[in-house]
């Protein structure tokens, strides 16, 4: 009897923890996530929203002049796809903090790059700091309840990036590079296939049993772009497909010099494996 009671006990101890672990109340700050694409690049911003809650912002909650994590919960996270420059300031691609130091005038922003640090201001290291920048202070005439990035006057080139709680609106600009991304993207796409590209067209049509002309064609392209030992090995065995032995034993002999070179004595090796193969009749059926 007592080691049923026992177990009914615990029993009833697990069905109560178990509806207890189930038990989810909505978050006092939300948390919330701000994604805007400028031009190419993607800016991220991660954070948790605090209600104002009829109390007076940075006097009852919060304060002028003090460090503030910006947001509540851990720190708020910004994060850029690519290098930026945020108010002026070179920005490399990454996630950041920001902390700031909010003022009626001008907001002191600081990124930092410790993203360990969450609420703990008292520990603040200023060396941990990417940037530090001022942001003017705009007064709204209409109220945010709960705190908000949010992202406007989008550009090719430029945006606003703002935080804005109660009546006080903080703006700052985050400028992306786009030409020297457009310019390079349009050389390389006017420029056609890479040398890479058409090896691994060769490859995929020696491999699945394909045109082999059009494979032989394409190899030879690679290598005249830029010859490589595993292009080379590539060719060569394409010709031995096609039976001209003399010319894939030369085109190996140069894929052996050139894995050599390289210091891929393995590579080399195993070219001559393939050749002493092609003397028995046979010949390499996969590209490696």
């Amino acid at each position: 009897m007592r080691k049923l009671t026992i177990a009914l006990f615990v029993a009833c101890l697990f069905v109560v923890t178990s509806l207890e672990a189930q038990i989810r109340t909505p978050a006092a700050s939300p948390a919330a996530k701000l994604e805007q694409v400028i031009g190419l690049t993607k800016v991220t911003v991660e954070y948790s929203r605090p209600a104002q809650k009829g109390r007076e912002l940075f006097v009852d909650v919060e304060k002028w002049g003090q460090l503030w994590r910006t947001g509540a919960n851990g720190a708020t996270q910004i994060t850029f796809s690519d290098d930026v420059k945020v108010a002026g300031k070179d920005v490399p691609a990454g996630t950041y903090a920001i902390y700031s130091i909010p003022d009626k005038e001008n907001w002191t922003v600081m990124l930092y790059k410790d993203l360990s640090l969450g609420g703990n201001t008292p520990k603040y290291d200023e060396s941990q700091e990417l940037i530090r920048f001022n942001a003017t202070t705009k007064k709204m005439g209409v109220k945010m309840e709960n705190f908000t990035f949010l992202a406007s006057d989008v550009k090719p080139t430029s945006a606003t990036i703002a935080m804005w709680w109660g009546e006080w609106y903080v703006p700052f600009t985050v400028e992306v590079e786009v030409e020297s991304k457009v310019m390079s993207a349009i050389e390389k796409t006017m420029a056609g296939p890479s040398r890479n590209d058409y090896y691994q067209a060769a490859s995929y049509f020696y491999n699945t049993g394909k045109d082999l002309e059009q494979a032989y064609a394409w190899a030879k392209k690679a290598n005249e772009i830029d010859a490589r030992y595993w292009q080379l090995r590539l060719q060569a065995n394409i010709e031995a497909k096609m039976g001209d032995m003399k010319a894939a034993k030369a085109t190996m002999e140069k894929s052996i010099a050139a894995a050599k070179e390289a210091g891929n004595n393995a590579y080399a090796e195993g070219n001559m494996n393939i050749m002493k193969g092609w003397k028995k009749g046979g010949n390499d059926k996969k590209s490696k």
